[in-house]
């Protein structure tokens, strides 16, 4: 079976048992933790996946990394489908999947806006507003980093769709045009 076919199964089936619950939103809160989690300590997966770990401490470790006790109901018994189904090493993929689902689900668009410098919390205010606008009722996740590299401007990228104003793709652009004379 395909690997990307199999997490977004078991998301799915994930979402629908915690919106039935009524916990879809708390679910999708551990599985960013978790998912940040896998990406800041990459020796998660590696403990996960490692065949000498328990079952039970690999559950405590995705408990941890998600912020989750053994109280909540829903991620208490996904942790142990995974387990049952040999799949705990999956989890990273699995999260990255219901985020997925959850975002499109409720009409919630990533943004994340790189600028050559800070900006200025009016400027801020005025890119989420303009951002704000093209997505319509979509609501927003907004992240903002500062990359020196773009020289000035911004990169301003929803979901997968890109607008680079930064004077670093505009140099790199004229060097091309130069190029192909």
């Amino acid at each position: 079976m395909n690997q990307g076919l199999i997490p977004n199964r078991y998301a799915k089936a994930l979402y629908e048992f915690a919106a039935e619950k009524g916990s879809d939103e708390l679910v999708f809160g551990h599985m960013q933790k978790l998912a940040d989690a896998f990406a800041s300590e990459p020796a998660l997966v590696k403990a996960v996946s490692n065949p000498f770990v328990s079952r039970a401490d690999k559950i405590q470790l995705l408990f941890s990394a998600s912020g989750t006790t053994a109280d909540d109901m829903v991620m208490s018994r996904f942790m142990d489908l995974l387990a049952d189904n040999n799949r705990l090493d999956m989890a990273r993929d699995i999260a990255l999947a219901y985020l997925k689902i959850y975002r499109r689900e409720h009409n919630i668009r990533l943004v994340s806006v790189t600028s050559a410098a800070p900006l200025a919390k009016a400027e801020e205010d005025r890119l989420k507003q303009l951002v704000q606008r093209h997505l319509g009722t979509a609501t927003m996740e907004y992240t903002h980093a500062v990359d020196p590299d773009l020289i000035g401007g911004f990169v301003v990228t929803i979901d997968n769709e890109k607008l680079d104003a930064s004077v670093a793709n505009e140099l790199k652009e004229l060097r091309l045009k130069l190029l192909s004379n």
